[in-house]
């Protein structure tokens, strides 16, 4: 960390502490006032925390999530690196809990020097991590550390968006002052009747969000979606409804890449062997639909979902989509969509992989769109998705053309021992998630599947439009929602639910 640069800082303190001395009354009132008064904090809330001398908000430097990552003042949004949470510590200090990476505020190495930077670290309940928040009488707080007794303070009175947080003497200047502005719920609360947490959340988890794939792992929920350009994207959150604030963050950019720079969609990662593999489809222009759409995969270097990643290989040479991986008695398989000509229309593949990057055989048509509701609005079968329950293995799957309203879920169970033989699985006559009208959900599809946080609930995540004359394209939202079995072992999606609708978020959310 940078030591602190008084002599930088001293003309503007000079003249603070000038004035302080010239209107010693005004000031004393103006300390006395602020240090008597408590200010009430709501602890399941999320604030944003305005400085009055700039207007800009605090917010943790990248959105990162990383330990002693810095904190800085930044352009006010609704992402949740710019939320906080007032933990308390009791005896009136309490903690700034950073909403996006759960970590709390904290000053470096226990300093109590002027203009020690403030980073986030994991929640000890430290002095250092403790602030008291003591009214100014003036609808602005100011924040003192416990371990240093000196104020959150922006160095330098800077008013860049990216300007550092330290903390300093406390001289009652603008630059110490804080609006602490409430932006919605933060923790459980008790239910009535077992005194247990809830946690709630509402679809859409993001607007603009077609193509989704969402994972839970190690914390927090992982989500990525179409991009329509060179760029592949993720964002992440501890809470399922976080999601719907938080930053992308670009993981992978294709500009310059000959095999597909461009039109980025469907992304899926796997964790494989220890790396995660993600695979999306990408072309060589920006036309929503071209020829050169192929499938690619990306390798990262560990295991943390969002990378960094490499590139890998190419998985086919012609025309494929929605890659996705099945895995059956130790084996990966590849499975996609493709053109399988004349009356077999748009059709699911599945071909044998050697490894996560490797095909080791044949592609061989699973099945093709051969029912009436899979042809309604295009001959299309697409978004081929695992699921496993109880040692049975389904693939759940897109019908109908994504440009209509009835775009839908289908499914294929696995009844026999070879998944490449297509004679081994059976197709389910109907659809088994569809559009609602009576909840203005239409073109329900290309989903995937998770697990709640204490992994006893599975739950699926798609996409859909609010009307029935949205299209294809970035105005279809991820959402989420639960879902159960049948007695015969399938699963039973229900129905799709309305936006805005308080559900009851993932089991084993803290």
């Amino acid at each position: 960390m940078d030591a602190p640069d008084a002599a930088r800082r001293r003309p503007w303190r000079a003249i603070a502490v000038a004035t302080v001395g010239l209107l010693a009354t005004v000031s004393a009132v103006v300390v006395t006032s602020s240090a008597a008064q408590a200010v009430t904090i709501d602890p399941n809330a999320w604030y944003q925390i305005v400085s009055r001398h700039s207007g800009l908000a605090l917010g943790i430097a990248g959105s990162s999530t990383a330990d002693q990552a810095g904190l800085i003042q930044t352009s006010r949004g609704d992402q949740t690196s710019k939320q906080f949470q007032f933990v308390a510590s009791g005896n009136g200090y309490y903690r700034l809990k950073a909403r996006h990476s759960g970590k709390v505020l904290d000053v470096w190495e226990w300093s109590t020097a002027d203009g020690a930077n403030i980073v986030q670290w994991p929640d000890l309940d430290g002095n250092n991590q403790q602030f008291s928040v003591v009214d100014t009488t003036s609808g602005y707080v100011k924040m003192v550390n416990r371990n240093s007794g000196k104020a959150l303070d922006v160095w330098e009175w800077s008013t860049a968006d990216g300007g550092r947080i330290s903390q300093y003497t406390d001289a009652g200047g603008n630059n110490q002052q804080w609006q602490l502005i409430n932006v919605g719920a933060g923790t459980p609360t008790a239910t009535p009747t077992t005194g247990g947490p809830t946690r709630t959340f509402t679809n859409p988890v993001k607007r603009n969000g077609p193509d989704p794939w969402l994972t839970y792992y190690n914390g927090y929920y992982y989500l990525a979606t179409t991009t329509w350009n060179s760029t592949i994207t993720m964002r992440r959150s501890t809470t399922l409804g976080g999601l719907a604030s938080a930053s992308d963050q670009v993981i992978f950019n294709l500009s310059g890449r000959s095999n597909g720079c461009c039109n980025m969609w469907a992304p899926e990662f796997h964790l494989l062997g220890g790396r995660w593999y993600l695979y999306y489809v990408a072309g060589q222009n920006v036309a929503d639909y071209n020829p050169t759409q192929r499938l690619h995969v990306l390798e990262s270097s560990g295991t943390d979902p969002m990378g960094p990643y490499t590139f890998k290989a190419d998985l086919g040479g012609d025309w494929q989509l929605d890659a996705s991986v099945l895995q059956v008695s130790g084996r990966l398989y590849l499975m996609g969509t493709y053109n399988a000509g004349g009356s077999f229309g748009q059709s699911l593949f599945i071909t044998p992989m050697s490894n996560p990057y490797t095909l080791s055989g044949s592609r061989v048509r699973l099945t093709s769109p051969t029912l009436s509701w899979e042809r309604q609005t295009g001959a299309v079968a697409e978004g081929p998705e695992p699921l496993y329950r109880n040692g049975r293995t389904f693939i759940v799957y897109s019908a109908s053309a994504c440009w209509g309203p009835d775009y839908k879920l289908g499914l294929l169970t696995f009844t026999g021992s070879d998944p490449l033989n297509p004679a081994h699985w059976t197709k389910s006559p109907n659809p088994v998630f569809q559009r609602s009208d009576a909840n203005g959900v239409y073109a329900p599809g290309h989903n995937g599947f998770f697990k709640s946080p204490d992994g006893t609930e599975d739950w699926i995540v798609y996409h859909a439009n609010d009307s029935a004359g949205g299209g294809c394209d970035m105005n279809r939202s991820t959402r989420a929602q639960k879902f159960t079995w049948n007695s015969d072992g399938t699963p039973n999606f229900g129905t799709p639910v309305r936006l805005g609708v308080t559900l009851t978020a993932p089991s084993g959310e803290r």
